[in-house]
């Protein structure tokens, strides 16, 4: 019997992943120093992410999508990250979030109406945060009260990301705040829509070109046909929709981490000290070993958190855990690696510097690090609490 060796890729999702990593060194890496100084992302990058498929990679082909998986969407957004995360996450955002949020609950009128501008044109964003709300997600002020056959908007939102560029908001709001978190309904919210003001663009560490806007809402009347799922069932949306977008994140962290050690690797085979290169020297040798090591660690939790949601299995301790620890990768590797060119490092002339600063918010958005590990937690007590019952 021959046994035939276990591979992380087939073949097709192989060459797709390459040719998303090429397209991003050849097209966008050119202009990463420029946006990152700029704070913005570069407008003619926008049109090729669509013409490739990669703002729709899940969304069927009959509704203009590229009909894949989400795993296919996890290796598009790895591989830009490798070149830049900014658009890494801008793309992640309009797939695991805003996408799946209309594929899995929006009706199928809905998903007629915006699907197809999804993946042509629209870029979308997702709309939880809140000034009283971050890790408790469902303390939210923002109110929405019916009007005959339209709600009202009121309220405002913050750290909302690709906001500058998006011409669809998926807004949660409370339609009952007498019923807490069982009164969040979601919304889709046009750009145009009266009342919706786009506001503070923050200027951040990292991710600079990536748009984080706040959103303000003062009577803005969105149509009732436009609630996606079941009115006061907004908080599953979201619940669901974040434990996808994690893997999302994981997703951008090891493409991060792994962009700056090819940048670091690249600088240390070619710098030469006492006649050879630094690179092999054991000081560093063992150094960046245990770099890739990690990356390769986590980079199979992420895959293996996204097989598992594909196959409709269980996957939201799995998801937690590679959000977890990609993050915690991301934030040593970008740092070792910045280290791994001494001064050259510290400068602007090499992307090493941008990495480090970019990494800093694996920690932070879409759940932070405290609150992947209370997920984790939980999700384990439960397991346990099962079997010694049993």
């Amino acid at each position: 019997m021959t046994i035939k060796p276990l591979t992380i890729l087939t073949e097709d999702e192989t060459m797709f992943q390459d040719a998303v990593y090429q397209y991003a060194r050849e097209q966008i890496g050119p202009k990463v120093s420029e946006m990152d100084e700029a704070g913005k992302i570069d407008g003619d990058i926008i049109p090729g992410l669509f013409q490739l498929g990669l703002m729709g990679v899940e969304v069927p082909e009959n509704l203009g999508g590229a009909g894949g998986s989400f795993f296919s969407a996890i290796l598009a957004v790895e591989a830009l990250a490798r070149v830049d995360p900014s658009v890494s996450v801008f793309v992640d955002v309009q797939n695991t979030l805003v996408n799946n949020a209309l594929l899995n609950f929006a009706s199928p009128a809905l998903q007629a109406r915006y699907l197809p501008k999804m993946c042509a044109e629209w870029v979308g964003s997702y709309a939880l945060s809140e000034s009283s709300s971050g890790s408790d997600a469902f303390a939210l002020k923002t109110r929405a009260t019916l009007d005959g056959d339209s709600y009202i908007l009121n309220g405002s939102k913050l750290w909302i990301t690709n906001g500058a560029e998006a011409s669809l908001f998926i807004v949660m709001a409370n339609v009952d705040p007498s019923k807490g978190y069982r009164g969040i309904t979601s919304f889709i919210v046009e750009r145009d829509t009266p009342g919706l003001k786009i506001g503070k663009k923050e200027d951040k560490l990292g991710i600079r070109a990536s748009s984080t806007v706040e959103l303000i809402f003062e009577d803005c009347k969105v149509p009732a046909e436009n609630v996606i799922g079941e009115v006061g069932k907004g908080y599953k949306i979201a619940i669901e929709t974040l434990n996808e977008g994690r893997i999302g994140i994981g997703a951008q962290m090891i493409g991060l981490a792994q962009g700056a050690l090819d940048h670091a690797m690249a600088y240390m085979l070619d710098r030469q000290q006492f006649g050879r290169p630094i690179a092999e020297f054991q000081g560093l040798e063992f150094q960046y070993a245990q770099v890739a090591t990690e990356i390769e660690a986590a980079r199979l939790m992420v895959y293996n958190a996204a097989r598992l949601k594909d196959a409709k299995q269980p996957f939201v301790k799995e998801a937690a855990m590679a959000k977890l620890f990609s993050s915690q990768v991301a934030e040593r590797a970008a740092s070792m690696c910045l280290e791994f060119m001494g001064g050259v490092g510290f400068t602007k002339e090499y992307p090493a510097e941008k990495f480090y600063r970019d990494a800093k918010i694996g920690k932070i958005y879409e759940g932070t690090s405290n609150m992947q590990l209370a997920t984790i937690g939980k999700l384990m007590r439960q397991f346990y609490s099962s079997r010694i019952s049993g």
